[in-house]
């Protein structure tokens, strides 16, 4: 699968997706006009990435300063077929990075983490 880099825009974050290297990440603003068409394809990439190397180490790193409901539901997606992978044995983890002092963040995080047994999920606070 070829690599999906976007720049940042004013509404939709920076993405990296490296499948060759197994690295996935998200990177500031998550608000887009139309959140199923912007997060569509990364999902889809996703699930072709984990089904055509189903035990491939998987690193997913987030670091959005803001996200609207319906980024969220989209993050939740793309985390359920981490969770997924991991499942099946993948080694999968995913790193929510988040401001210090940014309750808010940290909350979302806390409560994406909750919904994960299989894969690793870790709170990275980095300074403001």
């Amino acid at each position: 699968m070829e690599r999906i880099l976007l720049e940042a825009t004013d509404r939709s974050p920076k993405v990296d997706f490296d499948f060759a290297a197994g690295r996935f990440a998200l990177e500031g603003e998550a608000y887009p006009e139309d959140a199923a068409a912007f997060f569509g394809p990364l999902l889809q990439g996703l699930k072709q990435h984990v089904q055509a190397a189903p035990a491939a180490a998987i690193r997913f790193d987030v670091a959005l300063s803001y996200f609207n409901s319906s980024s969220a539901k989209a993050l939740m997606n793309l985390f359920m077929t981490l969770e997924e992978a991991a499942e099946a044995g993948a080694p999968v983890s995913i790193g929510w990075r988040y401001l210090e002092g940014d309750d808010s963040l940290q909350e979302a995080g806390e409560d994406f983490s909750a919904d994960f047994t299989h894969a690793r999920f870790e709170m990275i606070e980095t300074p403001a």
